[in-house]
C-alpha cells in the first residue's frame, strides 16, 4: 500500500471517493432515461439502460480519465455512457428534452441525500452504542457517505451549468429562440476541450464552489433535523 500511495498520492482519497461517485454517475444517467421512457420514449428501456448495473453505463474513456484524474489529479474528471433517448416520442418534445435534463441533477440531489442519512446515521449509532470503537469500517463509512454528499452535490450542480452538451444547456436552449437555441447547441461538438480547459483552469470554481456548499449544508440539515442531532 505504501508503495502504491508514493506513486499515487491519491490513492486513499480515490478508495473513499470511487463508491459515491460511480453510483452517483450511475443513477445519474438511470434518471435520464427513466425520465424519457415516463414520457413515453422506449429507446433506454429497450436497450437496458434502465438498471444500477455500472456494466451497463461504463464508457471505457470516462472511466480510465476518471481513474487518472482521480489517482493524480489537480482535478476529477470523468463520465458514463449517455443514455439515448428520441424526443420525437414525446408530446411536447421541447418540454420534455428539458425535463429528461433536469432528472439526472436530480438524481443526484436525492443521492446525496441517501448519503447524508447514512453519514449522520452512522455517527449517531457509533456514539450511542460504540462510543470507544476505533473500527475501520465504519471510519470508511463516515467518510465515503460525507464525500457523497459533496460529490453528487457537485454533479449535479456542474451538470446543470449551461454548458453544451451538459444537461443545464438543454434547459437553457429550451428558452431560446430556435435559430439561436440551433446555433447554441452546435458548440456541443467542442464541448469537451471547453469542459477540459474551464476544469483545468479552475474557471468553475468561483461559480460552482458556493453552490455545492449551500447545497451540502441543506442536505446534511435534514437529516441531523430527523436523528434530533447537532452538528
Amino acid at each position: 500500500m505504501d508503495f502504491i500511495t508514493r506513486i499515487f498520492p491519491n490513492f486513499n482519497n480515490f478508495l473513499i471517493v470511487f463508491g459515491p461517485a460511480a453510483f452517483g454517475i450511475v443513477c445519474h444517467e438511470v434518471a435520464h432515461g427513466y425520465a424519457a421512457y415516463r414520457l413515453g420514449d422506449p429507446t433506454a428501456k429497450a436497450l437496458g439502460r434502465l438498471t444500477l448495473n455500472p456494466l451497463k453505463h461504463i464508457d471505457p474513456m470516462g472511466t480510465l480519465m476518471f481513474l487518472l484524474t482521480a489517482l493524480m489529479g489537480p482535478f476529477v474528471f470523468g463520465w458514463a455512457k449517455p443514455v439515448p433517448f428520441q424526443p420525437r416520442f414525446f408530446r411536447n418534445p421541447r418540454n420534455g428534452i428539458v425535463l429528461v435534463a433536469i432528472a439526472g441533477p436530480l438524481a443526484n440531489f436525492a443521492v446525496a441525500l441517501l448519503c447524508a442519512f447514512i453519514y449522520v446515521g452512522t455517527l449517531v449509532f457509533a456514539t450511542k452504542y460504540m462510543p470507544n470503537s476505533h473500527s475501520t469500517s465504519l471510519l470508511f463509512l463516515v467518510k465515503a457517505s460525507e464525500a457523497g454528499i459533496f460529490i453528487n452535490c457537485a454533479l449535479a450542480w456542474f451538470n446543470l451549468m449551461p454548458i453544451p452538451p451538459l444537461d443545464g444547456s438543454h434547459v437553457l436552449s429550451r428558452f431560446l429562440p430556435r435559430q439561436l437555441a440551433v446555433q447554441y447547441e452546435q458548440l456541443a461538438r467542442y464541448g469537451f476541450l471547453i469542459l477540459i480547459f474551464l476544469l483545468y483552469f479552475r474557471v468553475l470554481t468561483p461559480i460552482i464552489l458556493p453552490l455545492i456548499q449551500t447545497s451540502y449544508s441543506v442536505i446534511l440539515a435534514i437529516p441531523a433535523f430527523v436523528f434530533g442531532v447537532t452538528l
